[in-house]
């Protein structure tokens, strides 16, 4: 005599936590500045040689940030070296192991060699740091030749990281909302838009709006985009076109809570743009909102995508609580990032006079 069991749905803590988020979220806003410093420190068009400099720093200090948080998803060090002794050269995730080596060291390469002429002139400046400015100098020449070549390594690196970190969420079939070709395409995106809120963020911090319309003018690019990205996701899986959005939709259905989640991932795309469009000198309101709007998109998928049943009809909610794997380990890496940003600007000056 057979008898069958119907599994309606069963209680698990989320796989990925904040953690997570906060790498996912860093390390997007890390490439994106990395390409807005460009224009300036590698072509050397003048309208953007202020805001580079203020890209390059977000980049430094996002990117000296994101490996933390990636350590503490890992729950100990030693785990990323295990990617390393057995690796598995099919999996998205053991290929970003080898594609963030190869976009910090592009990034550091690339920033040391754009430092040096000020390393130098600081060293000439005399003072109790002479000697370190002299010794990080190492003869302080510009080398356009050599920051090119820097600035091609780490766009590689940067571009395998933004693919990486998008394809390694979207190939997971068992979770609807990420299992969808527009997952990298609205990471990418929305890092943009991140980046470019860091580096407007701190372009205020400077105490300088000279870039803002620059700034602005590329944030409204960023929002239309990710607007149209959300359609194309939206749209097909109203009309039962796309299988796992579709999927996703009716898992979601009849929840008021996804419903104001959704309605404000749009909302708050349409105010940035709105502000960006309308105030074309202001700087720290939509460079706060499009930071909100880059960690909303890595927060809803992350952690609302893994709310979501597999099987059954059960939603399991997850609660930010004060323990290291939740509100604090985010307050942690924000402190982080403020200290390091600190350290950097209390080092080299950043502002517009600067010699570079």
């Amino acid at each position: 005599m057979y008898s069958s069991v119907e599994v309606l749905g069963f209680a698990r803590e989320p796989a990925w936590l904040p953690w997570a988020v906060q790498y996912f979220f860093l390390i997007g806003i890390s490439t994106a500045a990395f390409f807005l410093s460009l224009p300036g420190l590698v072509w050397r068009h003048p309208e953007w040689r202020a805001v580079s400099r203020r890209a390059l720093l977000a980049a430094l200090v996002c990117g000296l940030t994101a490996p933390v948080a990636l350590l503490a998803d890992l729950h100990q060090p030693g785990r990323f070296l295990n990617f390393y002794l057995h690796p598995n050269l099919g999996s998205w995730m053991a290929w970003g192991s080898f594609f963030i080596p190869l976009y910090l060291l592009g990034l550091f390469l690339y920033a040391w060699l754009c430092l040096r002429p000020q390393l130098a002139a600081l060293a000439e400046r005399g003072g109790k740091f002479a000697a370190l400015y002299r010794a990080l100098a190492y003869g302080g020449h510009d080398n356009p030749g050599a920051i090119r070549a820097a600035a091609v390594v780490g766009s590689i690196g940067a571009g395998l990281v933004l693919l990486y970190t998008g394809m390694e969420v979207m190939v997971v079939q068992a979770r609807p909302l990420w299992h969808s070709p527009v997952l990298p395409l609205l990471f990418a995106v929305t890092a943009l838009t991140g980046g470019i809120g860091m580096t407007g963020l701190l372009e205020a911090l400077s105490g300088s709006r000279t870039s803002a319309p620059l700034l602005n003018r590329w944030q409204v690019r960023g929002q239309w985009a990710t607007l149209l990205l959300l359609l194309v996701w939206l749209l097909p899986a109203f009309a039962g076109l796309a299988g796992s959005a579709t999927d996703a939709l009716a898992a979601m259905g009849g929840s008021l809570g996804w419903q104001v989640t959704g309605a404000w991932l749009f909302g708050s795309s349409l105010l940035t743009l709105w502000l960006a469009r309308r105030y074309r000198t202001a700087l720290v309101l939509p460079a706060l909102l499009a930071l909100h709007g880059a960690w909303l998109v890595r927060w809803v998928v992350f952690i609302g995508g893994q709310s979501l049943p597999k099987i059954g009809s059960t939603s399991h909610a997850y609660y930010l609580t004060l323990t290291p794997d939740s509100l604090l380990g985010i307050v942690s890496m924000a402190g982080l990032c403020l200290t390091i940003y600190i350290v950097l600007t209390t080092i080299i000056p950043w502002d517009d006079r600067a010699e570079v």
